[in-house]
């Protein structure tokens, strides 16, 4: 055996080469250093295919005792961080492997019969989305009771509502948070018909086609729990689709993306409200920074954060769009390159979402069992806000509806009113009732009821509505399908 066959000898391929890879090439073409918390994905998949093996009779008994015995080590060597991953060994699944081969010898080198690495990083990036999917439908939930808490605490607190940032109408605080809410439940639901289709089983279709030996595909996705809502065996069904396909990794980068959208809406809104100019709410403290040179600041450098990672995690979807866009079947080396842009937005996400969960909702005193910091709401602040854009004018339109007057015409009466009440610089509610007749005669002293901030929140007593009866009743919608 020469030199460069020596040389050459770690790699997989080793006997068609003559010389062996160069040391660039090898840093160029490894991804051990961030594959590698696919560590236990993927000696799960291994553990369920030499099972199947060993039933087929492609392996014996004995080879598929060995082969646990073997990545019960490993796995106790990697969690106790006694593993040594090699670059020579490029990727994740040949550590693993060339350490089964030193533990338990030819049975190790048998474990790969029937599958590659192609279908083997397939199953092993689903198998871990799938499990990261779980973690953050139950960060999404945890969010989501954080901002209904919150909600249910300011149901009778007004808020102005905006539109094009300008005074509208006004909405119960609680109101307002609960939109969040919904955007949240359907990022939650988006997540979940993504595990749906990240949750089929490539393995057993090998490099690109199939292979010889006789496989129990349906008993591997099986023991991995890749089932449907039936119980059957979610596979898979054409090979060179099998080992190619991420649009799996591609569908969940774009329901983050949304979710981190959601997150960057609210942070644009909490920035706002604490700032000085409407001093809406207070953030606690652990949440935000200090100025270099001004004292007196305090900065909501959490939202801000949020609102800038939203944008990384976008980017991170353009980039696999782009990585696929231009790939013939079937599998590319290019693909080696959805791994880092998939684990940083999962990392993103679940931070970003355990960090807001608190920053609304405060963190639990198990000493006291209660909860300190979160958000703290101004009431006043938003009522006087409320005030100074005639909020109500809508509803004086509305009044004059009633009284049998055209929405159009009714419409130009309120400006005319709206008018007048900015020049002399007070609200609707204030002009005396005989200025209001002027700009109408249907207009009498009931009118003054639709003109408080009160009357017209609790006028939206419909479905989906403000009032704080719909408020109460969406809240409790939401606390029983998050319970």
């Amino acid at each position: 055996m020469s030199q460069n066959q020596l040389d050459t000898k770690s790699q997989a391929w080793s006997a068609l080469f003559s010389e062996p890879m160069s040391e660039l090439v090898k840093r160029y073409t490894a991804s051990v250093f961030f594959d590698q918390r696919l560590w236990l994905a993927d000696i799960t998949g291994s553990l369920a295919h030499a099972e199947m093996l060993a039933a087929q009779g492609i392996i014996s008994a004995d080879d598929f005792a060995s082969i646990e015995r073997g990545m019960a080590q490993i796995r106790a060597e990697i969690e106790s961080g006694a593993f040594e991953w090699k670059l020579d060994l490029e990727d994740v699944h040949l550590n693993i492997e060339a350490r089964l081969t030193q533990l338990v010898g030819d049975a190790g080198k048998r474990l790969h019969t029937g599958r590659s690495r192609n279908d083997q990083v397939a199953t092993d990036v689903r198998l871990w989305l799938r499990d990261e999917i779980d973690i953050i439908g139950g960060l999404l939930n945890e969010l989501q009771l954080a901002l209904v808490e919150i909600a249910q605490q300011n149901v009778d607190v007004i808020l102005p509502g905006f539109t094009h940032l300008q005074v509208a109408q006004p909405v119960s605080f609680g109101h307002h948070l609960l939109a969040y809410v919904e955007m949240f439940s359907r990022d939650a639901e988006r997540f979940s018909d993504v595990r749906r289709r990240t949750n089929r089983l490539p393995l057993g279709s090998a490099a690109l086609a199939g292979t010889t030996y006789p496989l129990d595909r349906a008993r591997v996705a099986r023991t991995l729990g890749m089932v449907n809502a039936a119980g059957e065996a979610e596979l898979c069904q054409n090979s060179l689709d099998a080992v190619s396909d991420r649009d799996f990794a591609i569908e969940f980068s774009a329901a983050a993306s949304l979710c981190m959208i959601h997150i960057s809406r609210l942070s644009e809104e909490l920035i706002i409200w604490m700032s000085q100019n409407f001093g809406f709410i207070k953030i606690a403290d652990r949440f935000t920074t200090g100025s270099s040179i001004m004292p007196q600041k305090k900065n909501p450098d959490v939202p801000e954060l949020a609102r800038g990672k939203t944008g990384r995690v976008v980017g991170h979807l353009m980039g696999l769009i782009t990585l696929m866009k231009g790939q013939p079947l079937a599998y590319n080396k290019d693909n080696q390159e959805d791994k880092e842009p998939l684990f940083d937005t999962v990392d993103t996400l679940k931070d970003t979402l355990r960090i807001f969960t608190e920053m609304i909702g405060g963190q639990l005193d198990p000493a006291t069992g209660v909860k300190a910091g979160g958000i703290t709401v101004n009431a006043q602040a938003m009522e006087q806000a409320a005030l100074k854009g005639y909020a109500t004018a809508t509803d004086l339109a509305d009044y004059l509806v009633k009284k049998g007057v055209p929405f159009r015409d009714a419409h130009e009466t309120v400006a005319h009113a709206v008018k007048a009440a900015t020049a002399h610089g007070v609200d609707l509610s204030e002009l005396p009732l005989a200025v209001l007749q002027g700009f109408h005669a249907s207009i009498e002293k009931d009118v003054f009821d639709c003109l408080s901030l009160r009357g017209s929140l609790n006028a939206r007593n419909t479905l989906g509505g403000t009032a704080p009866a719909q408020v109460r009743a969406q809240i409790l919608r939401h606390q029983t399908r998050l319970a």
